[in-house]
């Protein structure tokens, strides 16, 4: 009689390897820069414009936003307001030297927030929308993002990207424990 079979582990986009391999004293190749911001940019326009945008353009979206919260919240020597959250975080620029990575238009919760609300909207039977607040509130993160993507080599990008997606797998395993007042959208 045979086992049971454990589940594949999901697929994540990057690997060990590719971390390993990527650069660490260059940014990203301009042509994946280019590529990721123009998959971002026309994301946000069919979220904006679409009659009936697609679950591929929250997705990409929320990946946007979910980046520049790993790279504001997770980095090396958190800064934290008066509050105690953390709007920045330290990473290594490709020269070696400390740039901090900020939440600079402080609109980051805020585009979260939008994306919840646009999934939201969605389970309700309507279209993926953002409102005008959350539209500012993306738009400004996506700006942060690039000007992360510009100043950051390409290791620190793709360990970036590692950390958001287990960060993510590790929220969704532990849904049914999320702390109260957090909600977990994925569609």
């Amino acid at each position: 009689m045979k086992g049971k079979r454990r589940p594949k582990p999901p697929s994540t986009h990057y690997s060990m390897m590719d971390e390993l391999l990527a650069s660490t004293s260059q940014p990203m190749p301009q042509r994946n820069r280019d590529y990721q911001l123009k998959q971002m940019t026309e994301a946000l326009q069919e979220l904006m414009q679409a009659p009936r945008p697609t679950n591929n353009a929250w997705r990409i979206v929320s990946d946007a936003v979910n980046l520049l919260e790993t790279l504001v919240q997770h980095g090396e020597a958190p800064i934290k307001d008066a509050t105690g959250n953390i709007i920045a975080s330290h990473w290594r620029d490709c020269d070696g030297d400390a740039v901090e990575i900020r939440d600079n238009s402080g609109l980051l919760r805020d585009a979260i927030a939008a994306m919840v609300r646009a999934g939201d909207h969605l389970m309700n039977g309507g279209p993926l929308r953002l409102d005008g607040p959350g539209l500012t509130a993306v738009r400004a993160v996506l700006e942060d993002y690039q000007a992360a993507l510009e100043a950051l080599p390409h290791r620190t990008m793709v360990r970036c990207h590692r950390s958001t997606e287990k960060r993510l797998l590790k929220v969704y395993g532990s849904a049914a424990y999320a702390a109260e007042g957090v909600r977990i959208v994925a569609i």
